[in-house]
């Protein structure tokens, strides 16, 4: 990991973010953080150490890997994993109290292969909705009534009853309030089959601090821990970003005035002109749909120039600097922000995609951390995969 490059989270802002939230929610609604790709980047060890001192009642991965990788490190909060597993993985969930997605009777009926019934080992699982984002999920009356038998049986426990929101941030609400006429009836159905449910929730981060009234019994929060949330609808609640990057000029020199720059001849000066070269590029995360952007030089706004790089990118400078001279991708200097809404409308994504894009060759440097000798002696660095071939053998 290059030291000329680094990003900085602020877990006091990831705590600070998560409190505010928890005290936004009725006391009876439970909090579940969501830390899926490294905590969205910003990693998922130090963001779970926050969230617990914030709260948090529950975790929510994607992968089996990820559940894994924090029970390897002493994270006993009960974990769901949002993606189905493998079937043949159920013993995994098992061993180390796991809880489950289920989107399909197919998936039990495979699963039982791999777990013959037995009420002394409870498998918990979280049943997901397709109440319209279409992604996965039980989306019709058959297949529900095709679920039911199978999810009655004694070593099933029903922890919860979910759907996603497709729309939650937009300032459009109908298709919103379409999901949720759509999960009201599907917790009718629920009701009806007389199933013994623990929660039952809808509410992402958007819909959570939009919606006061779809908390339900539990709240999943990922993007808003962060500090991403549609803030032109919601200009009284104020979250703080968590990350930034840094680099730093590692060359400098004068392009005179129709001199060519870039793979491909992708630049051409049209005047003479200072040229920065920064050491960072899609290899760490900073893809080719980077270019046209901004940076900040000296407190000023930089264009990136010239096709980006594996390693590095151009930049033209405000004028002439010395090597050195920091430079600040995400984040401010003096009285100018490049902010994550900024980049992601640059590349007609979201914040979250910009910042779990940052790849581990970028050093992430933990500020503010008043935990950070009890953290780091609670998880250590071990190894995920120790883990995974010790249960499976």
């Amino acid at each position: 990991m290059s030291l000329n490059t680094w990003a900085e989270v602020s877990l006091n802002h990831i705590r600070e973010n998560l409190l505010k939230i928890r005290q936004s929610l009725p006391s009876s609604v439970k909090l579940m953080a969501v830390v899926k790709a490294n905590g969205y980047g910003h990693g998922d060890l130090e963001t779970v150490r926050m969230a617990e001192i914030a709260g948090a009642d529950y975790l929510a991965v994607a992968h089996l890997e990820e559940a894994l990788r924090l029970r390897a490190n002493d994270i006993t909060l009960p974990i769901l994993i949002l993606t189905p597993i493998n079937p043949e993985d159920v013993q995994l969930a098992l061993v180390y109290d796991l809880m489950l997605t289920v989107a399909s009777a197919a998936w039990l009926k495979e699963m039982r292969k791999y777990k013959p019934l037995s009420p002394a080992k409870k498998l918990k699982l979280h049943i997901k909705m397709d109440t319209g984002l279409g992604r996965i999920g039980v989306k019709t009356k058959e297949e529900w009534e095709e679920l039911v038998p199978l999810i009655r049986e004694a070593d099933i426990v029903i922890d919860g009853f979910y759907t996603h929101f497709a729309t939650a941030g937009n300032a459009d609400r109908a298709f919103l309030e379409l999901q949720t006429k759509r999960f009201t009836e599907m917790m009718n159905w629920s009701y009806a089959s007389c199933l013994s449910v623990n929660h039952y929730h809808c509410a992402g981060s958007a819909a959570a601090l939009r919606f006061p009234s779809l908390a339900m019994d539990m709240v999943r929060i990922g993007a808003a821990m962060y500090g991403f949330y549609p803030q032109q609808l919601l200009p009284s609640l104020k979250l703080k970003p968590a990350f930034s990057l840094h680099s730093r000029l590692i060359h400098v020199k004068k392009l005179n005035k129709g001199e060519w720059l870039g793979y491909d001849n992708s630049y051409c000066a049209e005047a003479d002109e200072w040229i920065g070269t920064v050491p960072i590029g899609y290899a760490d995360g900073w893809s080719q749909r980077m270019q046209n952007t901004e940076l900040l030089v000296g407190g000023k706004r930089a264009p990136v120039i010239g096709k980006i790089c594996m390693d590095q990118l151009m930049v033209r400078l405000p004028g002439p600097c010395e090597i050195g001279t920091a430079v600040t991708l995400i984040g401010s200097q003096g009285s100018e922000e490049i902010t994550f809404d900024e980049l992601a409308a640059h590349i007609g994504g979201v914040a979250q995609e910009v910042s779990t894009s940052i790849t581990e060759r970028v050093a992430r440097n933990y500020t503010n951390d008043t935990c950070k000798e009890e953290a780091g002696a609670k998880w250590g660095n071990r190894n995920v995969q120790s883990i995974y071939k010790k249960a499976v053998m």
